[in-house]
């Protein structure tokens, strides 16, 4: 179920509709989670990656940018936040029975317990504290 605050988010940057963007994180073993207005953050995200990389002399594969950016599941949610994530996203990351939210500004991560537990290094303590608070029934 996505908290109030989460749908609250989610509703306002995706034009008052529910719906919820998901995608695999590029780097960690987790889910990222955003509305649509998050695209055209992107969008220009990548015109600047674009301008760096032509600057340095280097390639830029607009291509594979732009799958990148609409490699997502656009998943429904009701008013109470109920959603179900497609199972092969969830395979991906390892959510089988429990999740956890994030928040982290314009995204937020879901994780699978067992996944953020494994994180490595001082910077994870504060969600693998609240996570495992979380698992153990509290709040």
């Amino acid at each position: 179920m996505l908290p109030a605050n989460f749908r609250k988010a989610v509703t306002e940057s995706s034009g008052s509709k529910n719906l919820l963007l998901v995608s695999k994180h590029p780097t960690w073993e987790c889910l990222v989670g955003y509305g649509e207005s998050r695209r055209d953050g992107l969008l220009a995200e990548i015109d600047r990656a674009e301008e760096l990389a032509a600057r340095a002399g280097q390639p830029f594969d607009r291509d594979m940018a732009y799958f990148q950016l609409y490699d997502c599941a656009e998943i429904s949610f009701d008013n109470s936040g109920r959603f179900i994530i497609p199972q092969y996203l969830r395979e991906l990351v390892g959510i089988a029975e429990g999740i956890y939210l994030q928040g982290s500004g314009p995204f937020f991560t879901l994780w699978a317990p067992a996944v953020l537990a494994r994180q490595q290094g001082a910077q994870w303590a504060s969600a693998q504290a609240a996570c495992a608070s979380l698992m153990r029934g509290g709040k």
